[in-house]
């Protein structure tokens, strides 16, 4: 299901095989110089959504993407150049995640940002946010929200990609 309100762009996705699909579908509009912002609380598919766009940027649906919990940010060689994906979570605050040279990175490279609100006001402002939140389900189940919002000019492509309206 797909809804616009005030900019945004809403998505329900009832699992994470829709997540991940999600992916898919947004790695093919993304070029270096790009930046995908993921927030959300624990749990709320983040990494799910980075692995899937990783492996489509890859193009090998089975790659082995670890989460960079604890290395911070992992390196790709994709088709379409590199790809950065950062998981600040651990660190306090801007100038930590500046060292790791995420901002440099968009000069060459597609950057994936999980927790980017620990940039504060050095996250770029050309970004698309992306923010997930778990919804209550029926029967167990724990159907996502995904939020897309451009942030800055150029983003129609993906918008366009992930089934919102450019």
């Amino acid at each position: 299901m797909i809804a616009e309100t005030a900019g945004a762009t809403r998505l329900i996705l009832p699992d994470e095989a829709a997540t991940a699909a999600l992916g898919a579908r947004l790695a093919a509009a993304l070029r270096p110089g790009d930046l995908v912002a993921l927030s959300g609380g624990l749990g709320a598919g983040k990494s799910v959504l980075a692995r899937a766009i990783v492996r489509a940027l890859l193009g090998e649906p089975d790659a082995i993407v670890p989460s960079p919990s604890y290395t911070l940010v992992n390196v790709y060689a994709a088709r379409a150049g590199e790809v950065w994906h950062a998981d600040l979570y651990r660190l306090g605050g801007p100038p930590d995640a500046l060292e790791l040279g995420l901002v440099e990175a968009l000069s060459h490279a597609i950057v994936l940002v999980e927790w980017p609100e620990r940039l504060g006001a050095d996250l770029p402002a050309r970004h698309l946010e992306i923010a997930l939140e778990l919804l209550p389900g029926s029967n167990g189940a724990e159907p996502r929200e995904a939020r897309a919002t451009p942030r800055g000019p150029g983003w129609d492509r993906a918008l366009a990609a992930i089934g919102g309206d450019a």
